[in-house]
């Protein structure tokens, strides 16, 4: 047994036990790790202060996203975005929300559209007039029934109607809501005369089409060109005219009038008709007289009348013989010459001799006031481009 004494100068078990007795080393392996902050770089510049990558903070990159939502950008913005989309793409947004098809329909976006292919149009009229639209393309479609509000007036100013399937009842309610026509084209169609009452409305009416249409009386059509005192560009071949329709075209025709295409009356139009007509416009550059088998080369000192002529059509006019139209070398700004049916091809070498300085024989068919000529394959209408298209 140890004596007092040395029990006192022996070291206590608590008093070594945090340097000799404590395995340290031991302590800090069983230990979990603790995470040290990763600095960005070693040098001299971060020797004494250390930086830290920090994560960003979740709600500030949400928020974030709140800022580019489709549902903060404005009316203006959205419209010139929509301006760029196709007529197929543009009626798929228009079901997104209320919103867009609000802004979808707006009148800038439908300035001018071309929807030639579409077979039934009644639905899409309904629904595209109402929007402002400008210019319209929709030859040979089938327009079923369909009426338009009585105080809505329509913004239309070119329109191409050729060749469609159409009620009168219903062009008439079409043509009632129209102020601002300036192009327009109905060849083939049967109208009536309230319809041209209608277009006697239309005061800035300078190109109108009326190839091959039938229904109408003389009074209707010579109170039409009195009233549209600005037409430029008149076709009215082959209509169901007889010789008082044709006396009340020239007898009315304004002398602003520039083209005009009055081909297909054989024995309606008149050697006096011509002088009527000569005498009232006096500014034409182009004039188509095909198939009018009562004219002579007596004709010929008439037409000469008309100093800026440079397109003259005179096919199948049997009565003019070839060698007689060695005279129009008199016209001077003559430049294109339609002679189908009257010139063998064996006698063109001498025709084009005998009239150096014009082309003969060159188009096939007349462009006067129509929308699309018959050479063209870009689908225009007056030479412009419809800016939505419909395509299969």
């Amino acid at each position: 047994m140890l004596s007092q004494s040395k029990l006192k100068k022996s070291p206590s078990f608590g008093t070594g036990l945090d340097n000799e007795n404590t395995p340290q080393e031991l302590i800090q392996h069983w230990s979990p790790p603790h995470k040290q902050p990763r600095t960005l770089a070693k040098g001299k510049e971060n020797e004494e202060t250390q930086f830290v990558l920090g994560r960003r903070p979740r709600r500030r990159r949400e928020s974030a996203g709140v800022s580019l939502s489709w549902d903060r950008l404005p009316d203006e913005l959205l419209l010139g975005i929509f301006s760029c989309l196709s007529l197929k793409d543009l009626l798929g947004v228009s079901r997104i929300c209320r919103r867009w098809r609000r802004l979808v329909f707006d009148e800038s976006l439908w300035t001018s559209v071309d929807l030639v292919g579409v077979n039934q149009m009644d639905a899409a009229l309904t629904q595209l007039l109402p929007t402002g639209v400008l210019a319209l393309r929709c030859p040979r479609s089938c327009i079923g029934e369909f009426r338009l509000p009585p105080s809505l007036q329509l913004r239309i100013q070119h329109l191409d109607l050729s060749s469609c399937i159409v009620s009168t009842a219903v062009l008439e309610d079409l043509f009632s809501h129209c102020r601002w026509l300036q192009d327009l084209s109905l060849e083939g169609l049967e109208l009536s005369d309230s319809i041209m009452q209608f277009l006697s409305q239309n005061e800035e009416l300078a190109r109108l089409n009326i190839c091959g249409c039938s229904g109408l009386s003389p009074e209707a059509v010579g109170g039409m060109l009195q009233a549209c005192t600005r037409l430029q560009e008149l076709n009215v071949s082959w209509c169901n005219f007889n010789n008082d329709h044709i006396k009340a075209v020239v007898g009315n025709i304004p002398s602003s009038v520039t083209q005009l295409n009055i081909s297909g009356y054989r024995q309606n139009l008149t050697m006096e008709d011509l002088k009527v007509l000569v005498e009232r416009s006096p500014h034409l550059t182009q004039l188509d007289l095909s198939d009018s088998v009562l004219l002579t080369a007596d004709s010929f000192p008439l037409l000469q009348q008309l100093i800026s002529l440079r397109h003259l059509g005179l096919s199948r006019c049997y009565q003019i013989h070839a060698a007689g139209l060695a005279d129009l070398d008199k016209f001077p700004e003559l430049r294109t010459l339609e002679v189908f049916g009257l010139v063998q091809e064996s006698n063109l070498p001498m025709l084009n001799k005998a009239l150096s300085q014009v082309l003969i024989n060159t188009c096939f068919f007349s462009s006067v006031a129509r929308p699309t000529s018959a050479d063209c394959k870009d689908n225009t209408m007056w030479g412009t481009h419809c800016r939505l298209t419909f395509r299969h």
